[in-house]
């Protein structure tokens, strides 16, 4: 962008190096340690009790849980590499490839949802929430920027009102 001589703020950039970046990374930390003393103690027990339908499906949507949470995980401490300068954007680039945030759905209405245990479909709704933020940082951080050519003889405002115009229908 620098070669257009245009000088812009990444609010995304900004983000994830911020405050509320910490808290997101605190907050999905611990969620994933929240699901594993969940799996290995509670739900464990609670999972022993389920009718046969439940009991299959709390088996499928506990391994989808943790993979989703092991990818966030993932996401996090390769956002806090770069944020720490531990890794470059290059090498976190070639590292979150690997990463998925999307795919990790869930089937609300599939037979036994309703008598998995609340606490366990709670730590599902959490997950897939903060998935989402994450889903949503990463891709207002990663994505391929998309610069508008501003042509020598037209100022960039002038630019930018004709691009509104042109947007929103105006002559």
């Amino acid at each position: 962008m620098s070669e257009l001589g245009l000088n812009t703020i990444s609010f995304a950039d900004h983000a994830a190096s911020s405050a509320q970046f910490r808290a997101l990374y605190s907050e999905g930390m611990s969620l994933v340690e929240e699901t594993a003393g969940y799996l290995d103690g509670q739900g464990r027990a609670a999972s022993k009790v389920l009718p046969r339908m439940a009991s299959v499906l709390y088996a499928a949507e506990s391994m989808r849980l943790t993979t989703r949470l092991m990818q966030m995980a993932s996401w996090l401490l390769l956002q806090r590499a770069v944020n720490n300068g531990e890794m470059s954007r290059d090498q976190v680039l070639a590292e979150k490839n690997k990463v998925r945030l999307d795919g990790f759905n869930v089937d609300r209405t599939a037979p036994g949802w309703n008598d998995l245990p609340e606490s366990f479909r709670d730590l599902v709704e959490r997950s897939l929430r903060l998935q989402n933020r994450v889903a949503i940082l990463d891709r207002e951080i990663y994505r391929p920027t998309e610069t508008a050519i501003v042509p020598d003889n037209q100022n960039s405002v002038k630019a930018q009102l004709t691009l509104l115009q042109t947007a929103f229908g105006g002559n």
